[in-house]
């Protein structure tokens, strides 16, 4: 805890003097003892597209802006998410708690309960200005806010709607990226500056459908984008449930929705499924933005449908083809980002706000990016499970710092009541990342809880597992299958040893470690058959 968070002496409530001493407290932390927090954060942003991060990425698609925070803060090379779908982290980091404890499981079902506690409300009580604004996704209204702007369910790229404090809609021109940093911006110049301010800046980008700015198309044109290893995944010698997976670039990547080959552009040519979905964001654009859009993509297209009319593609070509555009949509989307995290970066610098906040960037979890063949999240696998976590706080944190303790989404809600001066809640089942920052020694987790709900969207199955500083040990109730990696030897997770004899003792240890992390964090029973 902070040094300075309030305690009330007994005798000064008897007396009736906690008001006066409440308004004291207050006035007194108001400016420089209670620092800023901007929390910035994305949506699906893979560790291996942040150069920071220096992932497989990281040379062909720079994130300058990002890296900054990283460069003057810290990067914190173990973050995780607790449950890899959007609605559900957003939740967790409100709530500090996970899935099954602060009951938005799955994105499917009912919204947000806003009776339970959240962070946002305890800094509002406690004299933060606080705001979101961009993607919510948790269908109720959010509460504990001053001020929140917010997209309808997962928003749109191109000139988006906005649902008002009011509940009406308005629907404004441009790109969601810079729009959601032009309000961020305005709520910053319009506030009341007497008092801290908590600023939760999200975006829909890079989700699905991977829409980059007009300004953006074709950055990555002249580069050679790097496959991953495991882009052509077999899926053996794992859980039988990877191989009837729906996420798949060679068998699941839509060719209008995701790979921008328009049906009405196609003339003749027939492409092999998938073909289901339309071209919802270019709908969505102006005539003017139209244009620009198809003076990128429809020579580029025409020239793909020529080559496959031709014969020219194979198989394995063709899944090559695809994860290009893939990744050339997906990196391009990425750039709009880190142009947003550049701005507030700059709106800090220049309106001397940068020494007394914290900024945060993160993402609800991370993403495949051609890895195991696949796009998308939801599994265990430590491309979806990873999250960004990178934090600048001058004076607090050592600029440069890359801390490797075992950090989850639940450990975000703690963190900022800390930062605050605010007593944490008993209830709260993540631990502030303070000391971490503040490189004290402290007695930190040795290994993390991982739940998975949903309902078979993208044929993905509920899962759920334990993950050490070295050891992944995952478990599929509806199979009755236990998956154990070594990350150490095998990064990739390309091959389960659970019934290796020479991993008998530690895949006895890690079920028993399973056992308890269910039994610490109150986990409901597991699904049955």
């Amino acid at each position: 805890m902070l040094d300075h968070m309030i305690k009330f002496p007994s005798a000064v409530v008897r007396y009736g003097y906690a008001l006066v001493l409440c308004v004291v407290f207050s006035q007194a932390l108001t400016a420089e003892d209670r620092p800023n927090i901007l929390f910035i954060f994305s949506d699906d942003h893979a560790i291996n597209s942040i150069s920071s991060y220096e992932g497989t990425l990281a040379e062909v698609a720079p994130t300058p802006n990002i890296d900054r925070i990283a460069k003057e803060g810290a990067v914190f090379l173990n973050s995780f998410c607790g449950n890899s779908i959007c609605g559900p982290s957003r939740a967790t980091i409100l709530t500090g708690k996970h899935s099954h404890k602060n009951g938005f499981m799955r994105n499917t079902g009912k919204g947000f309960d806003q009776s339970q506690w959240t962070v946002a409300k305890a800094l509002q009580e406690n004299g933060y200005r606080t705001a979101v604004i961009g993607k919510w996704h948790l269908k109720t209204t959010p509460l504990g806010f001053d001020h929140w702007e917010i997209f309808p369910g997962q928003g749109s790229y191109y000139n988006p709607v906005f649902i008002q404090p009011d509940g009406s809609q308005k629907r404004v021109e441009g790109y969601a990226t810079d729009l959601t940093t032009e309000k961020a911006i305005k709520w910053l110049e319009e506030r009341d500056e007497s008092e801290p301010f908590f600023l939760m800046c999200q975006h829909k980008a890079p989700h699905r459908t991977f829409a980059p700015a007009l300004r953006h198309l074709g950055a990555f044109d002249d580069v050679e984008i790097p496959e991953p290893d495991t882009l052509f995944d077999d899926y053996r010698n794992r859980s039988m449930t990877l191989a009837g997976n729906e996420m798949e670039i060679d068998r699941h990547f839509d060719w209008a929705y995701d790979a921008k080959v328009r049906k009405n552009e196609r003339g003749e040519v027939k492409l092999p499924p998938p073909d289901r979905y339309g071209t919802p964001e270019y709908n969505r654009m102006t005539a003017e933005q139209k244009e620009k859009w198809d003076a990128y993509f429809s020579p580029k297209n025409q020239d793909f449908l020529k080559a496959f009319a031709a014969g020219e593609f194979d198989h394995r070509q063709m899944v090559q083809w695809k994860y290009r555009r893939y990744m050339r949509n997906y990196l391009s989307t990425v750039k709009a980002v880190d142009d947003s995290v550049g701005r507030l970066l700059d709106y800090l610098d220049d309106h001397g706000l940068a020494e007394n906040t914290l900024v945060i960037y993160s993402s609800d979890q991370g993403f495949y990016l051609g890895e195991h063949g696949w796009y998308d999240k939801r599994w265990m696998f430590e491309e979806s499970f990873r999250m960004p976590f990178i934090a600048r706080w001058p004076g607090k944190i050592r600029a440069g710092a890359k801390p490797d303790e075992l950090i989850q989404n639940i450990d975000y809600a703690p963190t900022f009541l800390e930062v605050a001066g605010i007593e944490i809640p008993k209830e709260i089942q993540g631990r502030s990342l303070v000391p971490i920052m503040k490189q004290r020694d402290v007695d930190w987790r040795k290994s993390l809880y991982y739940s998975y709900y949903e309902l078979g969207e993208h044929a993905v199955p509920q899962h759920f597992g334990v993950r050490t500083d070295r050891h992944k040990l995952i478990h599929f109730p509806m199979t009755n299958e236990w998956n154990l990696f070594d990350l150490e030897k095998d990064p990739n997770e390309m091959r389960s040893v659970h019934d290796d004899p020479k991993y008998a003792s530690v895949m006895s240890e890690l079920r028993e470690e399973f056992k308890r992390l269910r039994e610490h964090y109150e986990a409901p029973p597991l699904p049955k058959r």
